[in-house]
């Protein structure tokens, strides 16, 4: 039987937002109390360093210290950090940099300086692989113009670069296709707004975004679903929906750290180039989260 102990990004992993102080700077204790809060509230791990955590505008000594934070909060083996890079060596770098501090497994995008082609997207994951901790894909064409399709991603799987996929596409249908082609690969709900139709086609995990603000009620919504609750999961899934959409806008982060606010968690700012939300993005969101609390899912 397969576990999450030996597929630890199993279950519902929380994609963390980075808290940041007034002048920009990393709040590494906050951070720390938020991962271990959300596991306190039902998550099974989080994924630091992915888009969510800026990983982008992090110096790399900051990107390194987020991951130790993490593991030293919740434990290395609730830790899958994002270890994209532009280059092969540099991402492989930090795979071997989330080995060293425990991790039990890493989250990889596709090479992304460019339109990679199927041959430097195999050479990519391959050399990763190497460092020898579980990769799973991050599969986000919308930002990265690379697109792991589900016969890529067969084939990334076949040749044991890969065990799991983050699919960020938004098209449902691929769930099927995958798998009828590699049914070993482990599916993973990454865009919030689709979690109820990727966990009914089989989903094996979540990495989530608003759960950084909601967690419990989110865990409720995941495990309700992939048990085929409909009653339960359709409820949850209409009262979050408004703000699981915001997963999938341009302006995510802005808006997951400012419901983070509202609920009374260490959200706070973001780094440049991101700028704050537009007054009525703003109002949107909050009239969003403080309907959310009012129904009791905070």
């Amino acid at each position: 039987m397969t576990t999450t102990e030996n597929r630890p990004w199993r279950g519902v992993l929380v994609a963390t937002a980075l808290p940041l102080n007034d002048d920009l700077s990393v709040n590494h204790d906050r951070y720390a109390a938020h991962c271990a809060w959300l596991v306190k509230n039902g998550c099974d791990g989080v994924v630091p360093n992915g888009s969510l955590g800026e990983y982008q505008v992090l110096t790399p000594e900051e990107r390194a210290r987020v991951v130790e934070t993490a593991v030293s909060a919740v434990g290395g083996s609730r830790v899958m950090p994002g270890v994209a890079a532009y280059g092969s060596a540099e991402a492989r770098r930090w795979a071997e940099q989330a080995r060293d501090a425990g991790c039990a497994s890493v989250m990889l995008l596709p090479p992304n300086a460019y339109r990679a082609d199927e041959r430097s997207v195999l050479a990519h994951y391959a050399a990763v692989a190497e460092v020898g901790l579980p990769v799973v894909a991050y599969n986000n064409p919308i930002d990265t113009k690379v697109d792991l399709v589900p016969e890529l991603l067969a084939k990334l799987h076949a040749e044991g670069f890969v065990q799991g996929v983050k699919e960020f596409s938004g098209d449902v249908r691929r769930a099927y296709r995958i798998a009828e082609l590699a049914p070993e690969l482990d599916l993973l709900v990454g865009a919030d707004d689709v979690l109820l139709e990727l966990a009914v086609a089989g989903a094996k995990g979540w990495v989530a975004g608003y759960p950084n603000a909601l967690p419990a009620a989110s865990v409720e919504l995941y495990h309700a679903a992939v048990k085929g609750d409909l009653d339960t999961a359709g409820r949850l899934y209409r009262q979050l929906h408004p703000l699981l959409r915001w997963d999938s806008r341009v302006e995510f982060v802005q808006a997951i750290k400012l419901s983070m606010d509202i609920v009374g968690r260490p959200g706070g700012p973001v780094r440049p180039p991101r700028v704050p939300l537009l007054p009525e993005q703003e109002a949107a969101v909050r009239a969003a989260t403080e309907k959310a609390v009012a129904a009791g899912l905070a």
